[in-house]
């Protein structure tokens, strides 16, 4: 039976930010936004025989989790900050039972068959991004997109972003943009904002083309543990200002093992601009990082650009291939460390490394569901779940990073 709307308690949280609770006829209602203990009146969007989904209309008595909100451009409907209403003291902890969810119904995993899940914040909350994209309305205004549409909010800069990063961009007296354009805007490890003018991309491509350079200079400098990269401001890069030091320091700690000698082999797949090289070179050869092999694979031109200064000196092939064409051609690996986009690593991917022998792996995720999947395909091919870490590198919002180290079963 249709209703137009619903009221109803929240009993957990699932993935993409949805809270879950039960309808009076039985059937699963997912609700944008609630979190467990909210009781709510929601506006319902969708209804099937098994499941109802809706938005919130009231919330009729909060839970624990819900504060007042602190995204200005959230509150007026962009797409930015979902959890703009949650406590940031019970942040982690949610997102940690979402994942712990998806490991059980995605990974088909027992809890004795995994390492306690811990958990990292990275700080700060807020102004965390250094990186952004603005869409530009009919009227040259730059604002972010509400969520599921094409509209613009562009009266208020978000809650997530470094200071300075959207000033004179978004909001009152900002200045005009060409209509329809898209925005990239960053702030290097110099201070130096760039914003540039580009060409949409493909959904899931970590390069695209810059039409016009209309600050700055289009090349961001980033630092991370004293190394320098250099690279278009298009390419891909930890949003998170802490998230590039950070991740870098534990695939180090995880990977380094004193007791072997130095020379081993080490792939970086899905490598970007090669953030993960030095770590991996470190934690390989402590004596003299040059003294490793390694292989970085990824399919954006940036991938090319082996002059990185933060390369230089180690024995590094950079190789511009798709992951599941080029692993088969290079040497085998004493370990991999791999990041792949959202949708997964995916079997075909994972058979392919398995089938090289790497003794260790650090897979790093973005996504729950993706990560518990390719998790249960790396455990199919005999690799065991030795540590298990839950970034919050997007606070404010649903996403959060998973980084796992893989050993092989004896």
């Amino acid at each position: 039976m249709s209703v137009p709307n619903l009221e109803l308690s929240i009993d957990r949280m699932g993935h993409g930010g949805v809270g879950i609770g039960t309808a009076d006829d039985g059937r699963v209602v997912f609700v944008a936004s609630a979190y467990p203990g909210d009781r709510v009146k929601i506006d319902v969007t969708k209804e099937k025989k098994s499941f109802v989904t809706g938005e919130i209309l009231e919330v009729i008595s909060p839970s624990k989790y819900r504060d007042k909100p602190t995204c200005q451009a959230a509150a007026a409907g962009a797409g930015c900050c979902d959890f703009a209403t949650l406590d940031t003291t019970q942040e982690t902890e949610l997102k940690r039972s979402v994942f712990l969810d998806q490991l059980a119904r995605i990974g088909k995993f027992s809890e004795i068959e995994l390492p306690e899940l811990n958990a990292v914040e990275l700080a700060p909350v807020r102004g965390w991004r250094t990186r952004v994209r603005f869409g530009v309305d009919e009227n040259g205004k730059a604002g972010l997109r509400k969520k599921h549409s094409h509209e613009l909010v562009t009266q208020y800069p978000c809650s997530q972003l470094v200071d300075g990063l959207s000033e004179g961009i978004v909001g009152a007296g900002a200045r005009r943009f060409r209509p329809g354009a898209e925005l990239i805007v960053a702030i290097d490890s110099t201070g130096q904002r760039h914003v540039v003018e580009s060409r949409k991309t493909g959904r899931g491509k970590r390069l695209e083309k810059v039409e016009r350079v209309l600050e700055g200079s289009g090349e961001v400098t980033e630092i991370v543990d004293g190394k320098t990269f250099r690279f278009p401001v298009t390419a891909f890069w930890q949003a998170h200002r802490a998230a590039p030091q950070a991740y870098s320091a534990i695939i180090e700690e995880w990977l380094a093992d004193p007791g072997q000698p130095a020379g081993k082999i080490g792939w970086d797949l899905y490598g970007g601009v090669g953030l993960f090289i030095p770590a991996i070179a470190r934690a390989l050869s402590p004596e003299n990082p040059a003294g490793s092999v390694l292989h970085s694979v990824d399919t954006s031109s940036a991938a090319l650009e082996n002059t990185q200064p933060a390369l230089q000196g180690l024995n590094v092939s950079m190789h511009k291939q798709h992951v599941e064409k080029a692993v088969a051609q290079l040497a085998a690996p004493d370990c991999v460390v791999l990041d792949p986009p959202r949708k997964g690593a995916g079997a075909a991917v994972i058979d392919e490394i398995a089938a090289a022998d790497p003794k260790t792996v650090v897979h790093i995720g973005c996504d729950p569901a993706t990560c518990a999947r390719d998790l249960r395909s790396w455990s199919d091919n005999g690799y065991r779940v030795d540590k298990l870490t839950l970034i919050n590198a997007f606070p404010g919002t649903h996403h959060f990073e998973l980084m796992v180290l893989l050993r092989k079963s004896a």
